[in-house]
């Protein structure tokens, strides 16, 4: 047998006599002659079984110490397995251990096939309970991790129709895949449409936004905690590695991971294996990796910002998908395709977008490429008075026959942009981030680097 095993006795011959009979069944046998110390020695290391001893103090054979620690230990450690050891063969004392939480109930002196059935009875009770539990905890993951799927619309320009031939072919593998291109460009619904169509389509894809997490939540929500680990962890907690279990794990954002956590990051993908925090345990992981980002990984890694051989890991297929500003060909289907989405959401029906809007959406720089698109068709629906959508609805207070402004560069335009909605939230950056169809993260980046 794996597992650890706590043994508590005042009798130092019991204690080497058990350590003897279990040191081939168990990794760890933890030996304590004093109760006192019981409970730090179970917040020291993850333990299966306790064996405890009804009786320490000499000449006191009631089992009243024995049914204390029992009582202070499951108020702790609710599901630690305890099998409770006395010379006195009291069936009520043996009840009023089980009522109590005890597993089960052994007398001294022990016939040692007997309690090696006992013991083997009651790990395999534990890691049961602890089966039943991480699939509970990975439900209650999967439920607030469910992801719809909306038709993949990738449009009709050569530079898409390539990269979903690359798609198709990378999906029947199992190999990582880097997506990289400029922020709304489009990379999570590639990473969605990898996971459709491949093996791995009937499990869980769990999307991690790594700019969202802070570094003191990033062990935390990739590889889970137990509970009592930290201050405000009141209960165990799956990571996300483990709810993609089988299935597929997005990494958003990934050249965001401060350098010192890539290290780790690195070792959970070479040994496929993760340690929730405050475990001591190793829980083996199958999953697939997609990751993305909009920054220039090559570029970091020369800059001593992001480790060579994480990349490596990564990148064993990168996919590059360009600006939309670079495939106007791709906007009218695009735009079709958002404008029926709005037309079921806010109930207007026999809406069409007129030629001269169509011709002002595919001249259009598009700085923040399909999500502003997106944001665009989405606010012209709901501000629609007419069933034939015409330039000035989707670019109110400028002529609708003018031409897009091309004497300022793209970052002017983003800058402003940026400043706008700013100041239209009246600088929440949470709200403008969401107005914009950007993370916070981001925004926080680019008023940085336009100095807002």
């Amino acid at each position: 047998m794996e597992g650890n095993i706590l043994i508590a006795d005042d009798n130092k011959g019991i204690l080497n006599a058990l350590q003897l009979l279990l040191n081939k069944s168990f990794s760890h046998i933890g030996l304590l002659p004093n109760p006192n110390l019981l409970l730090q020695e179970l917040e020291k290391k993850d333990y299966d079984i306790l064996l405890l001893d009804m009786n320490f103090k000499a000449g006191i054979n009631t089992g009243n110490e024995g049914i204390y620690w029992l009582r202070e230990v499951k108020k702790k450690h609710p599901n630690l397995e305890v099998i409770m050891i006395t010379a006195y063969g009291d069936i009520e004392l043996a009840v009023k251990a089980l009522k109590e939480g005890a597993a089960d109930f052994v007398l001294k002196p022990w016939d040692n096939n007997k309690l090696m059935a006992t013991i083997q009875s009651v790990y395999r009770l534990r890691k049961s309970g602890r089966e039943i539990a991480r699939l509970k905890s990975r439900e209650n993951q999967i439920k607030s991790e469910a992801v719809r799927y909306d038709p993949v619309v990738t449009g009709k320009s050569q530079a898409m129709k390539s990269i979903m031939q690359v798609v198709s072919k990378v999906a029947a593998t199992e190999a990582n895949v880097l997506i990289t291109g400029e922020n709304g460009t489009g990379k999570e619904v590639i990473a969605k449409e990898i996971h459709r169509i491949s093996g791995r389509s009937s499990e869980m894809f769990v999307l991690v936004d790594l700019s969202a997490l802070t570094e003191t939540l990033f062990e935390s929500e990739l590889f889970g905690h137990k509970k009592g680990s930290f201050t405000n962890a009141f209960e165990d907690k799956t990571g996300r590695f483990l709810v993609a279990d089988k299935g597929t794990l997005f990494l958003d954002e990934i050249g965001n991971i401060p350098l010192h956590m890539q290290s780790k990051l690195l070792t959970v993908l070479q040994t496929r294996k993760i340690s929730p925090v405050g475990s001591t345990s190793d829980i083996p992981i199958d999953i697939r990796l997609v990751s993305a980002t909009n920054k220039g990984l090559s570029q970091m890694v020369s800059a001593g910002q992001f480790r060579q051989d994480l990349l490596y890991r990564l990148n064993t297929i990168q996919i590059h998908i360009p600006p939309l500003r670079e495939r106007p060909e791709d906007i009218e289907d695009l735009a079709n395709h958002f404008l029926k989405i709005y037309e079921n959401r806010y109930d207007k029906t026999g809406l069409k977008i007129g030629e001269d809007a169509l011709e002002r959406l595919r001249s259009n720089p598009w700085p923040g490429n399909i999500r502003q698109l997106q944001h665009t068709i989405e606010k012209a629906v709901i501000l629609a008075e007419n069933p034939v959508l015409r330039a000035s609805d989707f670019f109110p207070g400028n002529d609708e026959t003018s031409s897009p402004v091309t004497a300022v560069t793209l970052d002017d335009m983003e800058k402003k942009m940026i400043q706008n909605a700013l100041v239209r939230n009246a600088w929440n950056q949470t709200a403008a981030a969401e107005q914009l169809g950007i993370t916070r993260q981001t925004l926080y980046n680019k008023i940085k680097k336009y100095g807002l």
